[in-house]
């Protein structure tokens, strides 16, 4: 019936905060490490330190303000004040960030370091301050059934604000433009990613009316109790049985030590190809964009794919080419001073390879919890992957230190090969059931 068709529109709109927040956060990965080094000549530990503080911060601030924009009543609604004050915060102290950046260069001063540190740190509080809240918004005017292809269009949007910085960033910083210089000015940079940042939230803004969406979803829901009927089924409190618990804890451990591999590489790979093939962001970027893009359409067929064959064996095959294209990695660019088309391949495979695993994992360990706490149960898969996100910067950041930055790919391809080990004991969370079609393919997707 018309009032179960999901407004396409509407949840584009609504993904504009999350392309805003992605968008931030792929520059983020990107340069900070490269100022902390090139500028301010923090070693690896400490920048792995300052890298990993944005997950920990996490761990508090996502709950924290996801649980006050529930209890928020306002003209706006509940969740836009926070994306309204989160943005315009985060907008402001991130293009403080180049300029001491570049005062720093021109003359070094310690106090000049101290507020950047103090900066970073305010910031990313503000970027904590309105991810909840964004990601609520579109449950908040989406009906329960059609809330996983919302999902689906939200996260397209999160890895639209991705490809836009890497775009961006290509041009501005072509290889040839930055090799060998100095020191790089990436203001222009900032502000570009903040006049998206703000263009997106004031089309958001202007677009969505969230009380009166809200109020419209909330009626809709009242006509439909049995919509709830699967939630109140579940008490929170229920034992798995062991085996299941088993499967469960050494699923979740192969995601730890698969965003290990992964994350240690996306936070490192700027600062490797700077210091070993001497490359700048713009070779650094395209490899990203491409992997990006390579993640982005094979999630489609992905879906197919684990339909027929199951999650898991999808999940083992994108480990095993994982860890295969990071050991590449290595051979690819252990003594190159460029990048080259065969690295283009290895990232786009790349791609491919974390769009197995990610669209995946999530519903194996959901799968799990059948008449329990699925939000529980999520909270652990998060817990999971952040947990890893705050370890592998600290750690890929100090073996890089002791032993050399060639040591990044094969640490990453280690530990994703160990996933796979962990994997073999998982035995429970698989379906061949449910066939995923078109947006509904990218319904799991992790930002």
């Amino acid at each position: 019936m018309d009032e179960m068709k999901l407004n396409n529109k509407r949840t584009i709109l609504v993904g504009l905060a999350f392309l805003s927040i992605c968008s931030f956060w792929q520059m983020y990965d990107n340069l900070v490490p490269l100022i902390l080094q090139r500028t301010f000549h923090m070693d690896e530990s400490f920048t792995g330190v300052i890298m990993a503080s944005d997950n920990i911060l996490a761990l508090f601030l996502l709950p924290l303000f996801g649980g006050l924009s529930d209890r928020t009543r306002s003209k706006l609604g509940r969740r836009t004040p926070y994306i309204l004050a989160g943005t315009a915060g985060a907008v402001i102290l991130m293009n403080v960030l180049p300029v001491l950046d570049n005062s720093y260069h021109e003359q070094a001063a310690p106090f000049k370091l101290v507020s950047f540190v103090i900066v970073l740190g305010l910031l990313l509080i503000a970027m904590g301050t309105y991810r909840s809240p964004a990601v609520a918004l579109m449950p908040d005017v989406t009906p329960k059934p059609l809330r996983s292809k919302g999902n689906a269009i939200i996260n397209l949007m999160g890895a639209v604000g991705g490809v836009l910085y890497l775009g961006v960033s290509v041009l501005l910083y072509p290889a040839e433009k930055t090799r060998g210089m100095e020191h790089v000015d990436y203001q222009p940079l900032f502000l570009i990613v903040g006049g998206i940042m703000l263009v997106a939230v004031i089309v958001l803004l202007i677009a969505i009316r969230e009380p009166k969406l809200a109020e419209e979803n909330q009626a809709l829901e009242k006509r439909h109790p049995e919509w709830n009927l699967a939630e109140s089924d579940g008490s929170g409190s229920e034992v798995l049985p062991g085996p299941v618990k088993k499967s469960l804890v050494f699923l979740l451990a192969s995601i730890a030590l698969w965003y290990i591999g992964y994350n240690g590489v996306t936070t490192w790979f700027s600062t490797y190809v700077s210091e070993v093939m001497g490359e700048g962001i713009g070779g650094t970027n395209t490899c990203l964009m491409v992997a990006t893009v390579g993640a982005i359409v094979s999630y489609i067929p992905i879906g197919i794919v684990a339909s027929r064959f199951g999650r898991k064996r999808t999940i083992q095959a994108g480990v095993i080419l994982l860890a295969v294209c990071f050991a590449s990695g290595f051979l690819l660019t252990w003594n190159a001073h460029t990048i080259t088309p065969p690295m283009y391949v290895a990232f786009a495979l790349v791609g491919l390879a974390w769009a197995a695993i990610n669209v995946n994992s999530l519903p194996m360990v959901v799968e799990m919890c059948k008449g329990s706490d699925v939000g529980k149960f999520t909270g652990y898969y998060y817990t999971a992957s952040m947990a890893a996100q705050v370890v592998t910067p600290v750690l890929a950041g100090t073996l890089m230190k002791e032993i050399g930055y060639q040591v990044l790919f094969p640490y990453a391809a280690f530990f994703v090969t160990m996933s796979f080990v962990t994997m073999l004991f998982v035995r429970h969370g698989d379906s061949k059931a449910e066939m995923k079609h078109g947006l509904d393919a990218f319904e799991d997707m992790d930002d």
